[in-house]
């Protein structure tokens, strides 16, 4: 008889079973450790701010083996209210704009990283549907990333239903966070041989 719940990496009796998936064996994965392997060789530390996504920023992230050692952890501000209070986004920010914009974003990440005391900080803002949000349509995401150089923005149009959307999301956040580690990877991880983080 076959048991109706899904199985991860491990079937019931803890013995992990040889047809499942590690979880950084999958894409995202893959990127999340990736991402945790290029800000741990830095000597650094990651803290994450969510909205949209919920929660799956960190929860791919902590699928990675070893993730503690690099990721602090996480806030899920996702009332609008809470971005204030949690991370230090501006009130009149918040109150003009909403919480669907990538000043917005950029204040997360910046907020969460020094909330938490880590060197890099990540943030996910957006409308995942099926309804408008602050008049912005569903699937209009912003993520930012910020460490101590400066912090920099990627505002996109996600296709597809809500989960995808926030699935989506994820993968935007964690490959904006590799694409600028990548792009100052020359120096020996300082903020003076990273340079200036650039607003997209």
């Amino acid at each position: 008889m076959t048991d109706p719940e899904p199985r991860d990496a491990q079937g019931g009796d803890g013995v992990p079973s040889d047809d499942a998936t590690p979880p950084a064996a999958t894409p995202a994965g893959s990127r999340a450790a990736a991402l945790l392997d290029a800000v741990g060789a830095r000597g650094w530390t990651l803290a994450v701010a969510e909205s949209l996504t919920g929660g799956l920023v960190c929860a791919t992230l902590v699928e990675v083996p070893g993730a503690s050692a690099v990721l602090r952890g996480g806030v899920v501000a996702y009332a609008t209210d809470l971005k204030g209070a949690l991370l230090g986004v501006d009130a009149t920010l918040l109150a003009e704009r909403g919480a669907v914009d990538p000043d917005v974003a950029a204040a997360m990440a910046t907020g969460v990283r020094a909330r938490l005391g880590a060197d890099v900080g990540l943030a996910t803002t957006g409308v995942a549907g099926p309804t408008p949000q602050d008049g912005k349509a569903p699937g209009t995401v912003h993520v930012a990333v910020a460490t101590p150089a400066g912090v920099t923005v990627r505002s996109v149009h996600l296709d597809g239903d809500r989960p995808a959307v926030r699935a989506a999301a994820v993968d935007t956040v964690v490959r904006l966070a590799l694409d600028e580690l990548a792009r100052h990877a020359s120096g020996p991880g300082t903020p003076e041989a990273l340079g200036p983080l650039h607003t997209t």
